[in-house]
């Protein structure tokens, strides 16, 4: 029996069934961040990813230009009515509102991560700006405290993130959060789990936490951008031996 998430709304019905939020009740989301190669970013939309993350931030090891985002875009597989098959998710650090929107138009992005330390405020403006865009908030868990935080995006955001602690970065560290926290964790929009998950560990995060979606990075790589390929289709195997994900056939997906 798969895994189905039924009590949960989307926080904003206008958002693109691109964005990736279409069909979150009937599988589980899977993004793979920091993809940086056109035919890695491919493989791994096709071994079953849900969303692919792309980091837009010129400190991170794993940044991509807007052109290059561009041409890893142009490169994914398409449904038979041309729409791309994954979700496209730019994350960016306490960018501007017109460096996102520049960057969703010309890399061809279906949503916005903000993984700095922007307030709910700016979260609606960026809503506002990009309506059919799904807008999900990163917040580095640190204890009890950052979990009653998250509370106060969920009006202003589709969706939110929960990625571990680090004083210096922003994400990408490695370090798992404390999922003993999140047992109880059910905010009033879709989350994704983030923070260090491998192939080694996800079933175990999975047993303490629900949440509606997982985002791996650094736990499927070689080397900072540099995908892994083997350990990515671990993970899905995994995955769907325990009736997390459904197998996509075609331009949906086939039951478990």
């Amino acid at each position: 029996m798969l895994r189905i998430f039924d009590s949960l709304e989307v926080g904003q019905d206008s958002v693109s069934k691109e964005s990736g939020l279409a069909g979150y009740m009937e599988n589980l989301r899977v993004k793979i961040c920091g993809i940086t190669k056109p035919a890695q970013g491919r493989a791994i939309a096709l071994a079953g990813a849900s969303d692919l993350g792309f980091i837009c931030v010129e400190s991170s090891p794993r940044y991509v230009t807007t052109e290059q985002i561009q041409l890893i875009v142009n490169d994914l597989p398409c449904t038979s009515n041309g729409s791309v098959m994954v979700g496209r998710i730019g994350v960016f650090v306490n960018a501007t509102l017109e460096q996102i929107g520049k960057t969703v138009e010309v890399g061809g992005l279906s949503g916005v991560q903000l993984h700095g330390n922007e307030p709910p405020e700016f979260c609606q403006q960026v809503r506002d700006r990009l309506p059919q865009i799904e807008i999900i908030k990163a917040l580095r868990v640190r204890d009890a405290a950052a979990l009653a935080e998250a509370h106060t995006y969920t009006s202003v955001v589709n969706t939110l993130l929960l990625d571990a602690y680090h004083p210096q970065l922003a994400g990408g560290t490695g370090k798992t959060l404390d999922w003993q926290l999140l047992q109880a964790f059910q905010p009033a929009c879709p989350w994704f789990l983030a923070g260090g998950l491998t192939p080694a560990n996800i079933l175990q995060a999975l047993q303490i936490a629900v949440p509606q979606g997982i985002d791996l990075s650094s736990g499927v790589e070689q080397a900072p951008g540099d995908k892994d390929l083997t350990k990515v289709r671990t993970l899905f195997d995994l995955l769907r031996r325990e009736n997390w994900i459904r197998e996509r056939v075609g331009d949906g997906w086939v039951s478990s």
